[in-house]
């Protein structure tokens, strides 16, 4: 089977975007794990996949998968990708638009800077929408990890987040630690890990490991996890730089009630084709 596809990125997040607008999306979990793979296939953190949508308002629907196949709930640097493909693909006027991801409908806005601004919902620190096995909901969670106790919050970004934060971001144990949390019974779904160093009220750095893909140079769902997190803790204003690997986003929440924004660059690499 020949596959058309094009390679995009936001922040060094990398992903095949597929077009099923035109042609039914097919692939099983061995295909997609074939073109995820960086030596014996295009290579990528994700995979975006776009087909029509019949929800009222939405441009196209959009699905996930991860680099293993597997399937991912949402990725806040892939939908900005999806934006930009689609305002060069159907026309640079359609500078607001909104795409459906799991039946909601999600506005983005693109900017002249190549930067797009993501209405990612509100945060959702309920431990069913994670979900995460605890008695009841609470600020600060615990686990035991190498001999120490690790404290973190935990949040719904459309996705599951539990975010650490850290004294210096370059020593803390994101790979062991995020391994270790997939398997871990308090995340039944397995868990997105954000390791969090604050720098200011307004000014975090973040390393996230991915479910699903291992440490990524950056994360938007893990940003805003971050930020709403910070936020919940009081560490943090409605206004966050976030330094990932990859470059920076900016994140907006003003809190409980409030829908969470975040917005940062995505571009395009090439296009291509492969045989699956």
């Amino acid at each position: 089977m020949r596959v058309s596809f094009t390679k995009m990125q936001g922040l060094g997040n990398d992903f095949v975007l597929l077009d099923a607008r035109h042609a039914p999306f097919t692939l099983v979990a061995a295909q997609l794990q074939r073109l995820a793979d960086r030596r014996y296939g295009v290579g990528c953190d994700q995979i975006l996949v776009i087909d029509r949508s019949t929800l009222p308002g939405a441009c196209v629907r959009y699905r996930v998968f991860n680099a293993d196949g597997s399937p991912a709930q949402h990725c806040g640097n892939g939908i900005r990708c999806v934006a930009r493909y689609l305002a060069e693909r159907d026309g640079d006027d359609a500078r607001q638009l909104a795409v459906e991801l799991a039946g909601q409908a999600y506005a983005l806005i693109l900017h002249d800077d190549a930067t797009v601004a993501v209405d990612m919902g509100e945060p959702d620190f309920t431990p069913a929408a994670l979900p995460l096995v605890v008695p009841a909901q609470a600020a600060h969670y615990d686990l035991e990890f190498d001999h120490h106790r690790h404290r973190f919050g935990a949040v719904s970004m459309g996705n599951p987040h539990a975010v650490f934060e850290v004294a210096e971001l370059a020593t803390a144990p994101v790979v062991p630690l995020g391994q270790y949390l997939q398997s871990h019974p308090l995340f039944p779904a397995r868990v997105n890990a954000g390791f969090m160093q604050v720098l200011a009220r307004d000014r975090i750095r973040l390393r996230v490991y991915e479910r699903g893909a291992g440490e990524t140079p950056a994360c938007g769902t893990g940003a805003c996890a971050a930020v709403a997190v910070g936020h919940a803790w009081g560490l943090l204003d409605a206004n966050v730089v976030v330094e990932l690997t990859g470059g920076n986003l900016t994140i907006e929440w003003g809190g409980p009630g409030m829908r969470l924004w975040m917005r940062g660059p995505a571009a395009a690499v090439f296009e291509g084709t492969i045989d699956l």
